[in-house]
């Protein structure tokens, strides 16, 4: 079964978005922890999902349980062996959303798109829609 291209192109624009926040987080944070040894050197992977310290990622939730309902959680992991002291993981996550919210309006000029903090994540939500397919 293949996907509509209207949902390759929507999780194209996510990638992204995702690609741009990796980078982003490698500039301001990547020497601040050693890099876990299976990873590849930043810029040495096919995506920049594959390499250097940081992966991010979006994954389709249907939002059971939300109040914000269905949406794409927002994954940021910093891949080290060393512990991330939770003021960190603070400190990196609150510049990632921030510089998400700056980037959403230009990926997605024509959706109504947000980030929130639902519950212990944080998540995409707005107007996913395909239009008629």
């Amino acid at each position: 079964m293949s996907t509509h291209p209207k949902q390759e192109k929507l999780e194209n624009s996510l990638r992204l978005l995702c690609d741009d926040l990796d980078t982003f987080l490698e500039d301001r944070f990547g020497s601040r922890f050693k890099r876990h040894p299976n990873r590849l050197e930043r810029g040495k992977a096919a995506s920049v999902a594959y390499d250097g310290l940081f992966s991010t990622g979006t994954q389709f939730t249907l939002g059971y349980g939300s109040i914000y309902g269905r949406g794409y959680v927002i994954s940021i992991e910093v891949r080290t062996l060393e512990k991330v002291p939770s003021d960190s993981m603070a400190e990196i996550e609150e510049a990632a959303i921030e510089h998400l919210k700056t980037r959403i309006p230009a990926r997605f000029p024509d959706r109504k798109i947000s980030v929130v903090k639902d519950g212990e994540v944080y998540k995409l939500i707005g107007d996913f829609s395909l239009g008629s397919v």
